[in-house]
């Protein structure tokens, strides 16, 4: 089996490889917010299905 290596697509994603940077500190802690905020509004739904489900005859 041979690894062939499509030399565009390598480019392609050398060129974004080389775009990309590292978040600063300010960025990193929004995302953190939104990721958990997002984590416990589903576990939040999640509950209250739940709970509905066990008041259901």
């Amino acid at each position: 089996m041979a690894f062939k290596v499509d030399e565009e697509l390598f480019k392609k994603y050398w060129r974004v490889l080389k775009l990309a940077r590292t978040p600063s500190r300010d960025e990193f802690q929004k995302i953190g917010l939104v990721a958990a905020a997002g984590i416990a509004l589903i576990g939040l739904m999640g509950f209250i299905i739940y709970e509905v489900i066990l008041l259901l005859p």
